[in-house]
């Protein structure tokens, strides 16, 4: 059944239940959302079943952000439904649940004929391009600014229909009902979701829909309460199942006669599969079958572990044309930001021109690995002409295209089952894992699983770009800044990623095409808050053999440690307090002003005097006319080991907080990701390959080495930002900041413990 904003359509569904189209945007679809017997679909965004249930469509992937938790929220609020009865459903790939905000951001990255017309969420070619590629990538914290209104526009068309078959029922107006906790109120007249869902099928919705008058708010927020103990208002909808196991991630998938496939990839970059002795895997029981990509070889067997034990004893020769060594990412990144023509890409007043730096620092970044929990798993099924897979994707109709491109068929005959990831980082925007399972289904005749090791994991992962920068200023005898020059050396990783994406190129292609190529998200950031009269900031580009990705936080995540560092050497030098030396820069953004004074209280704030252990940082993060605001105050000290980070204390000025629990977790989480990269989750390149090979190996932050954390949550009704990668970029400024005013020495390479002798 096709809908249309055209007209309101309603009539049988193939379950047995009814749809009722309303609210789709001006493109002809398939209604993504199926009911099953006696459930009523209200457009393609809720279900109601005439036993009360509410059913949410997710389109976006769970990697822990609690997106299955938010929409339903959402609609549960501008609905009046029990929390207790609302239910999360992961949606199918569809253009009803394009995500515009995130199409304009990445139009650089998808490249429109005239992108001038791309940049604005509003703009009708945008938002037909982003509906016909159905680009419903999970990414850069857009769930809100994409689906909050259709969600709540859905929502008050189902209420307005449940209070019209309530309204005939009792021979009252429809707008005297209310609707509360699942149930339809008339004076002391009263009906359940359950008993009006299939008699509200009948009723035509207002156009527009008549929303509550207030946005989803937690109460909490809205009362000023601080306490983290506080039972949520709204609990998570995936945590019951997550205690109890039955929650489904990618390696948790079980089909008949299913196999088990592990792999080995050549190293970065450019490799290809030599040769290798099947004959050393000859005695391994359980073995299957050996399949040879181009650039790997896997082992199919009936547990996964005989597979990995095959591929051991085979040990597989690769050919590598282009190897990523760090010695030569490192003197490629010395020579261009010595001497590499640049890109300004943001500027204020004269630059930089006539001004002499009275300061200057250099900063470096070792590349990042994401580190994920889980590692990448897939699940194929290749069936009479149809190519089923299973697998936790942020760009879901990029992975079917790339596994259909693979197999040389129509993507219409790829369909997609989305499953949790256990954790991402951004690391499941890449969807070479689509390719290999799809490949492997043909080859073994037989559904199957496809696990990579954690070896595999940091060999084929493309990390967090390395990169060096150059900050200089300009002062006066106080320390008050004239002119700022942030110049930052590092490849395009974003144009990189945006050709692998989008155009499915290869690693090196995509490496090769851009050279030369500045990228702006490469500079996302980096002027920061400061309202410093005259900045240039600049990117330039460096090819390196090392394909980049992106990585929670972004290229802010170690922007920011570079000018916050800068900031507090300036202020040092000049015997200036810190925190107050930022706020007389902060003339344009009070809000920031007033987190970094939140944060100073919350942490006692001393001065970050020499010896103190104090240290701060602030950030702040934008997304069309969402802002977020952060200022982090750090405690670090010398302990078992060497330094350790002892205490963070975070304000934190999101906007509107749909759900604090939720916020809380994210940005805590943010946090903690944020003292792995500055403390480790990082790796050298030997001929390609990591020089670490293990979890253990990357120094990451333990339950025990993981500093108390105090988060504040400042209220507001302005439009909400994501939390999610906020709270990446301040911490490692402010633990950088802290060492230094515990010891006097300053560290400004990223992992910070790396430059240590």
């Amino acid at each position: 059944m096709k809908v249309s904003r055209r007209g309101l359509l309603a009539g049988a569904a193939v379950g047995g239940g009814l749809l009722v189209a309303w609210s789709l945007l001006p493109r002809e679809f398939e209604n993504p959302l199926a009911p099953g017997e006696n459930e009523i679909a209200v457009d393609a965004w809720l279900k109601i079943g005439a036993d009360g249930v509410v059913t949410v469509a997710v389109p976006q992937l769970e990697m822990g952000q609690g997106v299955t938790t938010l929409l339903p929220q959402i609609v549960a609020m501008e609905l009046g439904a029990d929390w207790r009865q609302v239910a999360a459903e992961p949606a199918p790939v569809s253009g009803a649940y394009a995500n515009v905000p995130l199409a304009a951001e990445w139009a650089p990255l998808w490249k429109p004929v005239i992108p001038a017309l791309a940049d604005d969420p509003d703009d009708v070619l945008l938002r037909n391009w982003a509906q016909d590629e159905r680009f419903t990538v999970t990414a850069r914290g857009t769930t809100l600014a994409a689906y909050e209104a259709a969600c709540r526009d859905a929502a008050a068309a189902a209420r307005a229909m449940l209070q019209q078959a309530a309204a005939e029922r009792w021979d009252v107006p429809w707008e005297q009902c209310r609707a509360e906790n699942g149930v339809i109120y008339h004076d002391d007249k009263a009906a359940s979701f359950a008993e009006l869902a299939l008699e509200a099928a009948r009723f035509d919705p207002p156009d527009p829909p008549p929303l509550k008058t207030e946005a989803p708010v937690d109460p909490a927020v809205l009362a000023g309460i601080q306490d983290t103990d506080l039972a949520p208002a709204f609990p998570r909808v995936d945590l019951p199942s997550k205690v109890d196991g039955s929650h489904v991630f990618a390696g948790d998938v079980r089909l008949p006669g299913m196999v088990f496939a592990a792999i080995r990839h050549g190293p970065h970059d450019k490799a290809e599969l030599l040769d290798f002795d099947p004959s050393l895997a000859s005695g391994q029981r359980g073995l299957i079958q050996l399949v040879r990509g181009k650039r790997w070889l896997a082992a199919v067997a009936d547990n996964w572990w005989a597979a990995e034990q095959a591929l051991q004893s085979i040990a597989p020769r690769f050919g590598i044309d282009r190897p990523a060594r760090s010695s030569s990412i490192n003197e490629a990144l010395d020579r261009h930001l010595a001497g590499g023509p640049g890109t300004v890409f943001e500027k204020r007043g004269e630059g930089i021109e006539g001004y002499t730096p009275t300061m200057s620092r250099r900063y470096d970044i070792a590349p990042g690995v994401h580190a994920t929990i889980e590692t990448t798993s897939a699940t194929a099924r290749l069936m009479d002409g149809i190519l089923e897979l299973w697998l936790p994707a942020q760009a879901p109709e990029q992975a079917r295209k790339a596994a259909a491109k693979a197999l040389g068929m129509s993507v219409g005959k790829v369909v997609l089952y989305p499953v949790s990831a256990g954790g991402s980082f951004d690391r499941r925007l890449e969807n070479e894992v689509a390719i290999e399972v799809a490949l492997l289904a043909r080859e073994v005749g037989r559904p199957v699983q496809l696990t990579w090791s954690r070896w595999q994991e940091m060999v084929a992962s493309k990390p967090r770009a390395p990169a060096a920068g150059l900050i200089a200023a300009q002062t006066d005898d106080e320390g008050n800044i004239a002119a700022l020059r942030l110049r930052v050396a590092s490849p395009p990783t974003m144009h990189e990623f945006g050709r692998r994406l989008f155009e499915n190129e290869v690693s090196w292609a995509a490496i090769d095409a851009l050279e030369g190529e500045a990228d702006p998200f490469a500079v996302s950031g980096l002027a920061g808050p400061y309202g410093v009269t005259n900045l240039s900031v600049e990117h330039v580009p460096v090819v390196t053999m090392l394909p980049t990705a992106p990585m929670r936080g972004q290229s802010d995540g170690y922007n920011c440690f570079m000018r916050e560092c800068f900031i507090d050497e300036v202020a040092q030098d000049h015997e200036r307090e810190p925190m107050s030396y930022r706020i007389a820069m902060l003339g344009g953004d009070p809000g920031m002003a007033d987190v970094l004074q939140r944060a100073a209280r919350l942490a006692s704030w001393d001065g970050g005097r020499p010896g103190s252990g104090q240290g701060i940082a602030c950030h702040r993060m934008q997304l069309g006319d969402a802002v977020g605001r952060i200022a982090v105050v750090a405690e670090a000290g010398a302990g078992e080991g060497g330094l350790r980070a002892r205490r963070l204390f975070a304000c934190v000025d999101i906007g509107r907080v749909v759900n604090r629990d939720i916020a809380l977790q994210q940005i805590e989480g943010g946090m903690v990701f944020g003292l792995a990269m500055a403390l480790g989750c990082s790796t050298d390149y030997s001929e390609g390959l990591p020089t670490h090979q293990r979890l253990s190996a990357l120094a990451m932050p333990t339950l025990e080495d993981c500093p108390e954390i105090v988060i504040e949550l400042v209220a507001s009704d302005a439009e909400p930002f994501d939390p999610g990668e906020i709270g990446v970029p301040p911490v490692a400024p402010a633990v950088a900041n802290a060492f230094a005013s515990a010891t006097g020495v300053r560290l400004r390479r990223l992992p910070l413990l790396s430059a240590l002798p």
